[in-house]
């Protein structure tokens, strides 16, 4: 690894997934990750604490989950938004709903400054 990855932390505006939050958020990502299986989709949406404490999450992450608070979950939990938006698909909260919250705004202030109409699974 090059020493240029401690420069990339410091990216103004941007927040950068390195290898030390992804090792952060190893169990979250994994049960994130565990959504693409319909039987661990269906076990979540009967029991969403049962099953994360299944994956091992702590009391934290998973007052995070229940919470859909997906920004702490990036940035102070080590999640991966690509691994977090298969547990928006199985919640309803779609990447525009991701967006919103990411840029501070409501879905509705966001979507003022889309181009295309709020659809389904935002």
């Amino acid at each position: 690894m090059s020493n240029k990855s401690k420069y990339v932390d410091h990216i103004p505006g941007t927040f950068v997934f390195t290898g030390q939050r992804s090792k952060q958020g190893l169990k979250l990502n994994r049960f994130a990750y565990s959504l693409n299986e319909k039987k661990n989709r269906d076990a979540y949406l009967a029991d969403p604490v049962a099953y994360m404490d299944s994956c091992g999450l702590s009391e934290w992450e998973k007052s995070k989950v229940l919470e859909g608070d997906v920004k702490s979950l990036i940035e102070q939990g080590g999640g991966s938004i690509y691994m977090l938006l298969k547990l928006g698909s199985v919640t309803g909260a779609g990447l525009a709903s991701l967006g919103a919250q990411q840029r501070g705004e409501t879905l509705e202030e966001f979507m003022a400054t889309r181009n295309v109409a709020l659809k389904e699974n935002t």
